[in-house]
């Protein structure tokens, strides 16, 4: 296994992995597997995997109860994950106070990338997986992807491929490269994270059969097809070293402890109060439940649903759960522009209800038109124009990709990466900062700073070539007129 240099300094290790990243993100061909080799080996998968979701009732459902009392939804094992209530309060956005039910899930998973060198070139090795809530299926994903429960075989299962890669990693001879606690949606999940890792491994390390080795330069075009590569592949690629600008301190409209400065004051004077209450207590108010969901009184936001599952490729091959619906398709839309001839990104500091520190940082525009469309004009997301209004030639990125398939039901995102242009006005709201791409990665090595929409938008614009004056993706639309009836990715309740 290639070793990096570990003799010298600190920054010369990681100027060396910034240069092999850069290589792999930039190599023409695959050294494993080359692009139409990649399609036909995933249309095969694709063909292999049976994989059957049927819409049920709460009472049909096969190890899911509402526990007496409380109401709440669990699995009888105690394990996986329970839907809750929960009460929020805050000063964010145009609704101060309001109850939902939630996802309580408070064990830590592992999302792995094992990554491995050949012919000096680094690949990431990737798993055609299947997941419930998928609107398609089958979609790439880490080497890993599991839950504790899933790991240590509460389901009574086979065991996880590559797992022990990820255990003990420096143990078993191979590198971390990342690993860090990561959280993920704030409107969906209480409290919700999952280490993300990634690993070098040696050449002992083959690719089974449904994973492959692809280069970085294949990983990041196959971002820009929709629905292919999923959110848990998106948030450990982000986590990736930045390699377009290597370890120097590329100059910012803010230096880096003013950005870290602006985020702790916005974690300390935001205000939100966000407490667990039996998901009975919510249900009555604005949400209620039938036989086969949970539902809010308006038709807005998102429903709880019972599914029956089967697969031939999962460690069991079949199962109950209940999955959130969510009503719409997202937009998660970045800014980005050059000052001083440096890419930046303008992010915005903000409050979801489940979030550990209060403040995490999104992208420019997150949000559900549909949970907006009661709201008057002055609450609607601040430069929503400058997404709507965009020119055909200022969207570098613009691909629907899909949200957690494990827990969610066809849950999806329109990400977009967006050229700014005079119309960003000089003063930017408190809430808002303008961060180079180099300022995110480094506060992606730590936990709760970059939340996991703006994370697979890092990973998007790390594909784009040129930034922020690059190649848009391919069939990219009019924003203004693809819009209506596209949704967002969380449960929006301002």
């Amino acid at each position: 296994m290639p070793q990096l240099n570990t003799t010298g300094p600190e920054s010369d290790s990681e100027a060396l992995l910034a240069a092999r990243l850069a290589l792999s993100a930039t190599a023409e061909g695959g050294e494993v597997m080359t692009d139409v080799e990649f399609f036909d080996w995933f249309d095969q998968r694709r063909r292999m995997h049976s994989q059957v979701v049927r819409r049920t009732t709460f009472a049909e459902m096969s190890g899911w109860d509402f526990v007496p009392g409380s109401g709440d939804l669990a699995h009888r094992s105690g394990r996986f994950f329970t839907v809750r209530g929960v009460r929020v309060s805050t000063d964010f956005g145009p609704v101060p106070e309001w109850t939902q039910p939630i996802i309580r899930q408070p064990e830590i998973g592992i999302l792995g990338l094992a990554v491995r060198e050949t012919n000096g070139v680094l690949h990431c090795l990737m798993q055609a997986k299947s997941e419930p809530g998928n609107v398609n299926g089958v979609q790439l994903s880490p080497t890993v992807q599991a839950t504790k429960s899933n790991y240590t075989r509460v389901h009574g299962g086979a065991s996880v491929p590559y797992l022990d890669c990820f255990r003990e990693p420096e143990a078993r001879g191979h590198r971390v490269l990342a690993d860090v606690l990561q959280s993920e949606q704030g409107s969906w999940f209480f409290c919700k994270r999952n280490r993300n890792m990634i690993v070098e491994v040696g050449p002992e390390v083959e690719a089974g059969e449904d994973f492959c080795w692809l280069t970085l330069r294949q990983v990041n075009a196959l971002l820009h097809y929709e629905n292919l590569v999923n959110m848990d592949a998106r948030t450990v690629l982000s986590c990736l070293p930045d390699w377009h600008h290597g370890t120097g301190p590329a100059a910012g409209l803010h230096p880096d402890v003013a950005i870290r400065s602006w985020i702790t004051t916005q974690q300390s004077e935001r205000e939100v109060s966000a407490s667990l209450l039996p998901l009975s207590e919510v249900e009555g108010r604005d949400w209620f439940r039938t036989e086969d969901r949970i539902s809010h009184r308006r038709g807005l936001f998102f429903s709880i649903v019972p599914v029956d599952v089967s697969s031939n490729r999962r460690e069991v091959t079949s199962w109950s759960q209940p999955l959130l619906e969510p009503h719409g398709i997202g937009i998660s839309a970045m800014l980005v522009r050059r000052i001083d001839g440096v890419p930046h990104c303008l992010v915005q500091a903000r409050v979801e209800p489940g979030y550990l520190d209060v403040v995490e940082l999104g992208p420019t525009v997150q949000y559900t038109p549909e949970n907006y469309a009661h709201l008057p004009a002055s609450d609607q997301p601040r430069f929503l124009d400058l997404v709507t209004g965009a020119r055909p030639e200022q969207v570098l990125f613009d691909t629907v990709l899909s949200e957690e398939g494990g827990r969610f039901l066809n849950a999806q995102n329109r990400y977009l990466i967006i050229e700014a242009d005079d119309g960003v006005p000089d003063e930017i709201p408190a809430g808002y900062r303008w961060v180079t791409l180099r300022q995110l990665g480094e506060l992606l090595k730590y936990s709760h700073y970059v939340n996991v929409q703006a994370r697979t938008l890092v990973a998007a614009l790390r594909s784009v070539t040129g930034l922020p004056t690059g190649l848009p993706a391919a069939g990219v639309r009019s924003i203004g007129a693809a819009a209506p009836g596209r949704g967002g990715s969380r449960a929006d309740h301002r």
